[in-house]
Parts: C-alpha cells; sequence; structure tokens
C-alpha cells in the first residue's frame, strides 16, 4: 500500500474513533502522536488538521449533495471518508489529483464498508469534484 494510502487510512482511523468517543479528532491525533502510535505519514496528520479545520463547510457541502441522506444517516465510515475526500477535493495538496482522491476514498469504503458504499461515495464525489470551483 502506498505511503499516502495508508495515510488516508489512519486518518479515517482517527476520525472515525474520535467520532465514536465524542473526542476531538485533533485531540486524538496528538494523543496517538505522544504515545508513538504515529501517525508516521505528515499526511495523515494533514488530512486530520484539515478536515477539522474545514469540518463546518465540507459537512454542509456533503448535506447539499447527498439527496436524500443526511449525515447522521450515513454510515460513519462513509460519512468519515466523504470528509476526507472532500478535504482532498477542495483544500488538498495540488500534488494529488482529484480521480486519485475519488479513488483513494472509494478504495476504503470498498474494504471498509457496505455494498451500496462505493456507489454512493463515487456519485457523491463526483458531483462535488464536477462542481469544485464554485465551492471552495
Amino acid at each position: 500500500m502506498a505511503a499516502r494510502s495508508k495515510a488516508r487510512k489512519r486518518a479515517l482511523d482517527i476520525l472515525f474513533a474520535s467520532e465514536l468517543r465524542s473526542e476531538d479528532p485533533v485531540v486524538a491525533l496528538e494523543r496517538a502522536i505522544e504515545a508513538g502510535e504515529g501517525p508516521t505519514n505528515d499526511y495523515t496528520t494533514t488530512l486530520v488538521r484539515g478536515v477539522v479545520e474545514h469540518r463546518e463547510r465540507i459537512d454542509e457541502v456533503l448535506t447539499t449533495y447527498s439527496k436524500g441522506w443526511t449525515l447522521g444517516r450515513m454510515p460513519a465510515v462513509d460519512r468519515n471518508v466523504l470528509r476526507i475526500g472532500v478535504y482532498e477535493l477542495l483544500w488538498g495538496d495540488d500534488d494529488v489529483p482529484d480521480t486519485v482522491a475519488v479513488s483513494e476514498a472509494l478504495h476504503l469504503v470498498q474494504d471498509l464498508s457496505t455494498d451500496d458504499s462505493p456507489a454512493f461515495v463515487n456519485g457523491l464525489l463526483g458531483s462535488i469534484q464536477r462542481d469544485r470551483a464554485s465551492l471552495v
């Protein structure tokens, strides 16, 4: 698995666990770093901090584009994968092409979520990618 793929998975782990614990993801991230549990890749830190920094806007965009699905109704894995994907599409590094951000999100939900999740995530992120210029 490529380094950035591992970083995305670790960021998902932190975001998912902190949501379940009703804990600030940055606090969870810092605790993991202090305990020597990682992340070893700086991109994980970038993703977690970026999602937290833009969380309000990310959730607003997801709410707008997810027709018929509230954030609370989405599986927690999907919700957090989508947050990472939206962050990468709208505020991420220029060296990560949009298609890579969407593809990586799809790989995560294929491995970790429901059978219906890949189509849902692909459609949602594809629409956001299409309208990207007007969303930032």
